[in-house]
């Protein structure tokens, strides 16, 4: 982090905008998204571009590595910054998740294109091929060793997988529907799934073995995430003693953002729920940003910070534009989101 990596690119294919091309959206809160265009008329004597853009859009800045444009009428701005380095080979089609491992060196990322793929995070690559899922495979991710990968795909399978030999170490079936996100609790002795099926399952990965539904909430889960809660919060009480299979769940929360516009708390190790907050559309990813504080984001560009003590009223909602949420990243003092736009 904070060093400049792979190879200088030149100002198209940096930003991607050739001559009289690209487009831009501006949104703020509440408000319908604005759209203008940017045009490049040429290039000054140093390689910057001369950039204008269309009306109710100011250029600010323009560097090799960045262009800064306002929308004076609606008091908002958006700085737009080129990637270091931009892997073009690896997929042929969209990169619907990707994960990088631990150490840093090695990436995996899974395509519209059919494919899963281990690649090196320095040059893009691509070091195994990960077959073995039928029809798409939608979400991967590395133990934290970096080692191991774990996959959910539309066949309702979790595989896990090596990264050194691409052979596929465990399959899981019970899953009635397609997994559409996966979480791993702490060092990955057990793994969690949930599904278009409306649950979310435990898994225990020496012995592959299910070890229990964790909810069943009778609408798809999109997303999950296990996180250490906060030491004030009553996360219930198991109804039977835990397996000992089952490792690392107690004092966890699971979070799962669910189809049906609910945004759930359940105690991993009693699988009773902690609260149930209601948004504005379908949520599609959710994160801990702490014990304290989540992130959830849904279908019409909202992103919730709630705090899990009390659930009642976020303590912000921030609207950039209202295409989807699709995924959220702690970092830092802050989260990077992606959104479909």
């Amino acid at each position: 982090a904070g060093e400049e990596v792979g190879v200088p690119l030149s100002w198209e294919e940096t930003f991607g905008v050739p001559e009289g091309a690209g487009a831009d959206g501006c949104c703020p809160p509440g408000k319908a998204t604005l759209y203008g265009s940017v045009t490049r008329r040429g290039l000054s004597s140093d390689g910057v571009p001369d950039i204008v853009a269309s009306e109710g859009f100011l250029v600010g800045e323009v560097t090799k590595k960045s262009i800064l444009i306002s929308c004076p009428h609606e008091n908002v701005s958006t700085k737009f910054l080129a990637p270091y380095t931009s892997f073009s080979r690896i997929h042929q089609k969209s990169i619907t998740c990707l994960d990088i491992s631990s150490g840093g060196g090695l990436g995996v990322s899974t395509s519209t294109d059919g494919t899963m793929k281990i690649w090196q995070a320095a040059n893009g690559e691509i070091r195994r091929l990960l077959e073995g899922h039928v029809y798409d495979v939608n979400c991967c991710r590395f133990f934290p060793s970096g080692l191991v990968v774990l996959s959910g795909g539309m066949d309702a399978q979790l595989k896990i997988w090596s990264a050194e030999d691409a052979s596929c170490v465990v399959t899981f079936k019970g899953h009635k529907g397609g997994i559409l996100d996966t979480a791993i609790v702490d060092r990955g002795r057990n793994v969690l799934s949930c599904s278009r099926d409306g649950t979310v399952r435990l898994w225990d990965c020496g012995q592959s073995s299910c070890l229990g539904t964790i909810a069943d909430c009778g609408s798809p889960v999109n997303g999950i995430a296990v996180g250490t809660a906060d030491s004030s919060l009553n996360l219930g009480s198991p109804e039977n003693p835990p397996s000992e299979r089952e490792v690392g769940t107690e004092g966890k929360m699971l979070l799962l953002a669910r189809e049906d516009k609910k945004l759930q708390g359940v105690g991993l190790q009693s699988r009773q729920p902690v609260f149930l907050f209601i948004g504005s559309d379908a949520f599609n990813c959710c994160t801990f940003l702490s014990s304290t504080y989540i992130l959830a984001g849904t279908q019409d560009g909202n992103i919730y910070q709630l705090d899990v003590r009390n659930t009642n009223a976020p303590i912000q909602v921030i609207h950039r534009s209202g295409a989807p949420v699709l995924s959220l990243l702690p970092y830092r003092d802050g989260f990077v989101a992606s959104q479909g736009n």
